[in-house]
């Protein structure tokens, strides 16, 4: 049994986290706040299922999934995660989180200042590039002929094959980009990102669609970056 801890309990972290428990995994809840205001989603996960701090969150996982808006980023703790596999699921959206002039000039990832701000931990991108809606739809046993795939990156082989091992018991298969320098391609505008999983891409929010590691793959191979 695994431990997923959790920094932001939102659409995401709460979607991660029921699949976690069906998979039969423990989770640690966290967000900006108190707790407490995590008690509806806690009492529906049940047993397997607790609130804590950021901090308590990020000692007690196994596994630790940030999920916050990026420009937070910098309020994760940093001591608690030390030696930890860290998911990152954040993405920049200039509109939300402020210009980052290092995004802006793509001299670097989001991924990798998170890997910067946590140069102890072993960061993974994953969980990025799929709208909650469609994660929540797609999961399937292992062998299935409808199970979908999602992309990671990351710099670590064992931490990229421990959070492989994740996705699959919750009903993922994995695509490895390679470095952690390489998850822009699945980052927003790409053709890695989002619609794809959507059974109408005009209509993202009306319906699902399995997506093979073939297709991932090949998405991800023809993304551009915008300043390319």
């Amino acid at each position: 049994m695994t431990t997923w801890g959790f920094i932001g309990s939102g659409n995401i972290g709460s979607t991660l986290a029921r699949l976690a428990v069906a998979a039969g995994h423990d989770v640690v809840l966290s967000n900006s706040r108190e707790p407490e205001t995590l008690a509806e989603v806690v009492a529906e996960l049940g047993p397997h299922a607790r609130a804590a701090t950021p901090a308590e969150a990020a000692r007690a996982g196994d596994v630790v999934v940030v999920t916050i808006p990026l420009r937070s980023y910098p309020q994760v703790p940093v001591e608690e995660l030390r030696g930890k596999v860290v998911i990152d699921t954040m993405n920049y959206y200039p509109q939300r989180d402020g210009n980052i002039p290092e995004l802006d000039d793509e001299s670097t990832t989001s991924s990798e200042l998170l890997q910067a701000h946590l140069p102890d931990a072993k960061v993974v991108k994953g969980f990025n590039n799929i709208f909650v809606q469609h994660l929540a739809a797609l999961p399937r046993p292992a062998g299935a002929e409808d199970r979908s795939a999602l992309p990671i990156a990351g710099d670590d082989r064992e931490a990229k094959q421990a959070v492989s091992e994740l996705f699959d018991e919750i009903g993922y298969d994995t695509v490895d980009l390679g470095p952690l320098s390489e998850g822009w391609r699945t980052q927003p505008d790409t053709a890695a990102y989002g619609d794809m999983y959507a059974a109408n891409p005009q209509a993202w929010d009306q319906g699902a669609r399995p997506v093979p590691a073939t297709v991932v793959a090949e998405r991800a191979s023809v993304a551009q970056r915008r300043h390319a």
